[in-house]
């Protein structure tokens, strides 16, 4: 098959299965010949994809991990990230990813508050040692550390390199693991990802088996995924869009996943020619610094055939230009969130320019999606009001957090995602607004509680309020309004490079606004209305 052509219908067919163990298993035989993951100098077929993850999960259950164990994964894209996540969810237990830009005190909060006893961490990364940055901050429950991707002197108790745990693993029989494997059902919990949602702490959200495969099943269906297809992965793993609608989805349609470890546009456009990749999603970013790029005429970009975007307003052009430009014959945009499995709604590739660009298209199989007004009641076609969810991909619930979850569904199940947004006579959903305070950079939620709360750390800083701002290349990026303490000197650049070392990048304010006082409403409560026009007024 001509990997520009779409896969056949029978290719194109996800499988039919209860639980991502025995997707892996079924995927085995079915696509048997057809590489599973790919990377330079190394590929691992289908048929063999049972074995590799079995020895994470034989070396899991030589370590004590149980079914319903938290086991995180703190790594970019890589070929054993994927290999630990199965051996993780072929032993039963639940995946927690973390995200590559965290600091040591935001992973430790994590990997505490999800009770993980066991963390696959990268060593050195962009010349960050991420295993230092939980010296001091090990939390209680965590047993073993295991460092992927190079050999580590085993100083400390509870520290291994991958290769000595898979060693480890050798005295667990692999029929005792098959056994665990196949012990997994479709409401058993799969992964927790943890999102500040609709206020600034982190929560973990429960998805289960079932629940992932069947969403991404209907994800596969729409954009023609299929056996042949190649698939670069930019999006991180630890975020939905780059493991749900990612590997997990290539491993339901046999394509093949291709890692990439972090977007720059000369690498990406190499690999699309050396690598004939077909499939390359992504956020409103990635296409225009691919399209900007300067030798982009020059660019071999023959073997693409489908792109998935989402997560920010996007021009109808630049659907045009993705076609057009890019060569894609699927585009297509999509909603969702992590209290939903990440895939609520997605457009039809087969829609005009103008839908796919200016809605996120019509709900998913077996979801329902109605606009509600500020009583609960439905909204017609037209009219504005929170955009709420129900179905089965709704999430289990916050973990031991049941106030939250309480607060997030109601009593008739309805998911309340605190986005605004509107339905069109055809039932596309169209987004107005997001959450009240919410922003996106580059593809990432940022949440302003979740940043002021570590910004009231700084010792000269009485207050702090965050909003997003229009940035050219980012979409948004946050802007911080700061009173100092009495008699506190404080200066943009010593301020932002302070927040470098305390949050993630793409948390870190690029602009700061020294104040005397914080404009406040009759309610006392900062006025962020009025912040957001003083910027504009510059």
């Amino acid at each position: 098959m001509n990997r520009n052509d779409p896969p056949s219908h029978d290719d194109a067919a996800a499988l039919e299965v209860a639980s991502i163990p025995a997707l892996v298993m079924a995927a085995a035989e079915r696509f048997a010949g057809t590489p599973a993951l790919e990377a330079p100098g190394r590929r691992i077929d289908y048929a063999e994809l049972p074995e590799a993850a079995l020895a994470v999960t034989r070396a899991l259950m030589t370590h004590g991990i149980d079914k319903g164990d938290r086991v995180a994964i703190w790594a970019p894209n890589d070929i054993d990230w994927v290999l630990a996540a199965l051996g993780i969810h072929l032993a039963g237990a639940v995946l927690v990813p973390l995200n590559t830009r965290m600091k040591g005190g935001e992973a430790e909060d994590i990997l505490a508050r999800s009770g993980a006893r066991l963390l696959f961490s990268v060593g050195d990364f962009l010349g960050v040692d991420y295993p230092a940055m939980l010296d001091g901050r090990w939390p209680q429950s965590l047993e073993t550390l295991v460092v992927i991707g190079e050999d580590v002197a085993e100083a400390r108790p509870g520290v291994r390199s991958l290769a000595a745990f898979l060693a480890e693993g050798e005295a667990v029989d692999e029929a005792a693991a098959r056994a665990r494997a196949a012990s997994v059902g479709p409401e058993d919990l799969s992964d927790l990802l943890f999102t500040s949602g609709t206020t600034g702490r982190p929560k973990g959200v429960m998805s289960g088996h079932g629940q992932n495969l069947r969403a991404f099943a209907e994800y596969v269906r729409v954009i023609g995924l299929g056996r042949g297809d190649r698939y670069l992965i930019v999006n991180p793993f630890f975020h939905a869009f780059g493991y749900k609608a990612g590997w997990l989805s290539c491993l339901l349609a046999g394509a093949t996943i291709l890692p990439q470890t972090t977007f720059d546009a000369d690498a990406v456009l190499a690999r699309i020619a050396r690598d004939r990749i077909s499939v390359l999603p992504g956020p409103p970013t990635l296409y225009l610094s691919l399209l900007a790029h300067p030798r982009l005429a020059e660019a071999d970009l023959s073997s693409l055939r489908v792109a998935v975007t989402g997560a920010a307003t996007i021009p109808p052009v630049l659907i045009e230009r993705m076609r057009d430009e890019l060569g894609f014959a699927v585009v297509t945009t999509a909603y969702g969130l992590t209290e939903c499995g990440g895939l609520a709604t997605i457009c039809d590739p087969a829609d005009a320019a103008e839908t796919i660009a200016t809605t996120s298209g019509t709900p998913i199989a077996g979801t329902e999606l109605a606009i509600l007004d500020e009583a609960g009641q439905a909204l017609p076609a037209g009219e504005t009001g929170e955009i709420c969810l129900r179905g089965f991909h709704v999430m289990q619930g916050y973990f031991e957090n049941p106030a939250a979850t309480a607060e997030a569904i109601d009593a008739a199940g309805w998911l309340h995602t605190g986005d605004v947004g509107r339905c069109d006579a055809a039932g596309n959903l169209q987004i107005t607004d997001r959450l009240k305070d919410m922003y996106i950079v580059g593809g990432f939620n940022c949440y302003p509680a979740e940043i002021e709360a570590i910004l009231a750390t700084h010792p000269d800083i009485a207050q702090s309020a965050v909003i997003g701002v229009p940035d050219p290349r980012q979409g948004e990026v946050g802007c911080a309004y700061v009173v100092p303490r009495a008699g506190r000197a404080l200066n943009e650049a010593g301020l932002i490079a302070w927040a470098r070392d305390q949050m993630a990048n793409y948390k870190v304010p690029r602009h700061v606004r020294l104040m005397e006082a914080l404009p406040v409403n009759a309610a006392n409560k900062v006025d962020k209305a009025q912040l957001r026009g003083a910027f504009e007024a510059g």
